[in-house]
């Protein structure tokens, strides 16, 4: 049904023209409605129109990688949706769902030729709203992590963390059994009663020895289990990745169903249409 002329004047954009341009370009547009909850189009549809919303809402959005619904836009009376697919051609790059009851103006390529013909003035409001949203998707972008999250941990790591990472990692190595074995011989000769010149400071049993072995047991033991603990929480960091990119192709995998569904909706539907025209 082509669109009333004072439904143009509430629109931003049609605002600019003139009685004969209104009446030229609302015997073009249609007018549709959409039941709140309704989806308008999706992601990957073909972008071969836009809509000027009169009344209602309608929330712009797209799932990223974890399925987390990220809205762009609500785009509120008197603002528009949808051009840039019918810019360049592709297919829709987001979700356009009615989260109120919505009514709108329909204008196809053809529809705006006409009005940026009549008025070009118009066009800068149309790249006005695409820039606003170019801006907010950059805004968004901004705050996307750019570190894996081991690393995200490492820079926050403490003094004794980064001390236990290393005594934990230096005592498993096999440096750590001939430097300890070296001490132990050179204390106990030391301190064997070899020559009257010499006065131990440890003499047998070596009881200076065994305490200052013990405690280094003790610490040692801290400081590795420390750091077990870190590797532990690093662990857990690898499987919730592992389990995100799990998800993430599960979602792809989904989507890829949901499109050839929709499509195979679209086809049967033009065959039904075709059907009847021919019977």
């Amino acid at each position: 049904m082509p669109a009333d002329t004072s439904l143009l004047n509430e629109v931003h954009v049609f605002k600019l023209l003139d009685p004969d341009e209104l009446e030229l370009l609302a015997a073009q547009l249609d007018e549709v409605h959409f039941a709140a909850g309704q989806q308008i189009f999706s992601r990957g549809d073909p972008g071969d129109a836009i809509y000027v919303v009169n009344t209602g809402e309608v929330e712009i959005s797209i799932a990223d990688s974890t399925g987390e619904r990220i809205v762009f836009e609500k785009v509120q009376p008197g603002d528009f949706f949808g051009e840039l697919s019918l810019f360049d051609g592709e297919p829709r790059s987001s979700d356009a769902i009615a989260t109120q009851d919505t009514h709108a103006l329909r204008v196809d390529r053809h529809d705006l030729e006409i009005l940026f013909h009549s008025h070009p003035d118009a066009a800068m409001d149309f790249l006005t709203v695409m820039g606003r949203r170019l801006r907010e998707a950059d805004r968004m972008l901004q705050y996307r992590p750019v570190i894996s999250p081991n690393e995200a941990i490492e820079e926050q790591i403490t003094t004794v963390q980064r001390i236990a990472d290393f005594l934990a990692a230096f005592s498993g190595t096999i440096t750590f059994l001939p430097v300890h074995l070296g001490w132990f011989i050179a204390w106990v000769i030391f301190n064997l009663p070899a020559h009257p010149a010499l006065r131990p400071f440890d003499p047998f049993p070596f009881g200076l020895l065994t305490m200052i072995v013990s405690l280094e047991a003790i610490f040692l033991s801290c400081f590795v289990l420390i750091s077990q603990s870190r590797q532990a929480a690093k662990d857990r960091i690898r499987s919730d990745v592992e389990y995100a990119a799990n998800i993430k192709a599960g979602l792809e995998v989904s989507q890829l169903h949901v499109k050839v569904d929709h499509l195979y909706d679209q086809l049967m539907g033009q065959l039904a249409a075709l059907n009847r025209k021919t019977n």
